[in-house]
């Protein structure tokens, strides 16, 4: 019976040439992936020049004050492949509107942007044939009734088998 006598491997630079490359190798994968994937995702625009948009805030804000104030409360629906709209006065009564306008867009990306003119279809509400595809939306609703700006509800809805939840 021979005993097999084994040497311990010796741990040689060309041993830490290798591990440091895998290991720096690994990180530098990691940031290139993360990379593309941020910049193939939401490119974080939100309005094209912020320097004029902070000069509208106050009165954009001074818009929504009043706007509050009438005490209207719109109804926003999505059933059956179509979506509709009608605004109440603060006594339960239909708003007579000129024009509604929405836009839809996804609260992270810009692929599925849609922007809806919406038809009046009797009732006071406005309507169009559209389903938009389930999942979370951001909707901006634009209602002409004959205020010296729109009436603007802003609303972020989820919407599962083609109706709101």
């Amino acid at each position: 019976m021979s005993k097999a006598s084994s040497t311990p491997r010796e741990f040689t630079g060309r041993h830490m040439l290798f591990l440091m490359l895998a290991f720096f190798g690994v990180i530098i994968g990691v940031n290139v992936t993360m990379a593309v994937l941020a910049n193939s995702s939401w490119t974080g625009f939100v309005v094209k020049n912020s320097y004029v948009a902070s000069q509208q805030f106050n009165e954009r804000a001074a818009e929504g004050r009043a706007q509050t104030a009438l005490g209207w409360e719109g109804e926003l629906k999505v059933a059956d492949g179509a979506i509709s709209y009608r605004l109440r006065d603060a006594g339960g009564g239909t708003v007579r509107l000129d024009g509604v306008t929405i836009n839809m867009h996804r609260p992270v990306t810009a692929d599925e942007d849609t922007l809806l003119k919406l038809d009046p279809v009797g009732d006071g509400a406005f309507a169009a044939r559209h389903g938009p595809g389930d999942g979370t939306w951001v909707v901006r609703i634009e209602a002409e009734a004959g205020l010296d700006h729109p009436y603007r509800d802003v609303r972020r809805v989820t919407i599962r088998d083609g109706a709101l939840r």
